[in-house]
């Protein structure tokens, strides 16, 4: 596996060097029923909609820039060691890229200059903090709206109609479209060749989640470029098959320390529907519905690291936690791909969620769980702002029985 270089490689400050340790004080890795000197402590930041970050579009730039550095401060604060910034939320950009506009999350109005650099802010920031920031980038969502005409005339997906679907009242860039794929890698990897980050980071949109009664329209695409598949399904499979893989490549040749990590929804199969599957029974299944074959982006060494997003409680009837670990942690034996497991810290304290998630020892079970597995080497957290505002002490409680100090990342 690629090495982590954000700790590795940089001279840290003193305080930062001083405040990261390789493990625990003797005894305390025991008392925190963990056994590996290094581990993953994340916390995804997210933009769209203004989700965690900036509390609003338009704010003065000094007041986003102060706010995001709270949010870093926040994850040392918790003990954490990295923070997943999203940097490409919606076919845009929280950097001067010379592909896609300034997202409108950050000045309300798509392509404006915001008067900073958030992203390359963010990589400094968390790099002087002792953080790891990898960049969270979504490959194929244009907009949250289903009206080309409130792009700017300059994005990309005006001049290029033919790349967009419109789908469940949003705008998706067509996965089956070779000249697509090439765009999205460029405009990601752009903040590769620009930037120190740590590692490029995917969450679980490839094709978008099924919306009852609508089609995603390729037929043209799937006409022009479908031959020599069984079927419509493989064909989108293999389209997102080559996304993963040649990102992979292209990452590795810009900058071979970079790491290359998946978050993917956290149920591959179903074991009704495959035999390798897991005892499930989720409404969603990626291979079939999302079309992403996460399972084999694992088995063939493609990514650095998975990060399946098992946002349910213990003893979830339909896909339950202490179920779906196991799993992954049997899939990723003998690979070499890191396995960190994506925790529904937003799930705590809300008076909507079933009963489990309202008792605050809920998520250190999760941990204590998941230290019974070697393969396990970390947990992320969703997401910054329910870190930072902790509903009902769930992240205190796993701060106090799992993080007594902070550590390093896995290389």
């Amino acid at each position: 596996m690629g090495r982590i270089t954000g700790i590795t490689r940089r001279s840290l400050t003193a305080a930062a060097a001083g405040a990261l340790t390789t493990a625990a004080r003797p005894g305390e890795a025991a008392a925190a029923g963990r056994g590996h000197r290094r581990e993953f402590r994340g916390m995804w930041l997210a933009t769209v909609a203004n989700r965690d970050w900036p509390a609003r579009p338009g704010l003065p730039a000094a007041e986003q820039r102060a706010s995001l550095l709270a949010f870093l401060d926040t994850a040392v604060e918790r003990r954490l060691n990295a923070v997943v910034f999203q940097v490409r939320p919606t076919a845009d950009a929280l950097w001067p890229s010379p592909y896609e506009p300034w997202s409108e999350w950050l000045t309300g109005t798509q392509g404006q200059d915001p008067g900073w650099d958030p992203l390359g802010t963010a990589v400094r920031e968390a790099h002087r903090r002792g953080l790891e920031l990898h960049a969270w980038f979504n490959p194929y969502r244009v907009a949250n709206h289903a009206d080309p005409g409130r792009l700017l005339p300059t994005h990309p997906a005006r001049v290029h109609p033919e790349w967009v679907v419109g789908y469940g009242g949003k705008l998706y860039y067509n996965p089956g479209l070779p000249e697509v794929r090439r765009f999205v890698q460029d405009a990601m990897l752009h903040a590769v060749a620009r930037y120190d980050i740590d590692a490029v980071h995917w969450d679980d949109y490839f094709y978008p989640y099924p919306v009852a009664g609508q089609v995603f329209d390729d037929d043209a695409a799937y006409a022009r470029h479908g031959a020599g598949f069984p079927d419509r399904a493989a064909w989108r499979r293999n389209n997102i098959d080559l996304l993963v893989r040649e990102t992979a490549v292209r990452i590795k040749r810009l900058r071979r320390g970079v790491r290359f990590g998946i978050s993917p929804f956290g149920v591959w199969r179903n074991r009704a529907a495959d035999p390798l599957g897991s005892d499930t029974r989720a409404g969603v299944q990626t291979y079939d519905d999302l079309y992403a074959d996460t399972r084999r982006w694992v088995r063939e060494g493609w990514i650095d690291y998975v990060v399946p997003q098992v946002y349910w409680n213990i003893g979830f009837a339909a896909a339950d936690y202490a179920t779906l670990v196991p799993w992954w942690a049997e899939v990723v034996r003998g690979t070499g791909v890191g396995l960190f497991i994506g925790e529904a810290l937003y799930k705590a304290g809300d008076p909507a969620q079933p009963a489990p998630w309202q008792d605050p020892a809920e998520l250190s079970r999760h941990l204590t769980l998941c230290a019974e597995y070697p393969q396990v080497r970390g947990n992320v957290y969703f997401s910054a702002k329910e870190v930072a505002a902790d509903r009902n002490g769930a992240m205190a409680r796993v701060v106090a029985d799992h993080y007594p100090s902070r550590v390093r990342p896995p290389r």
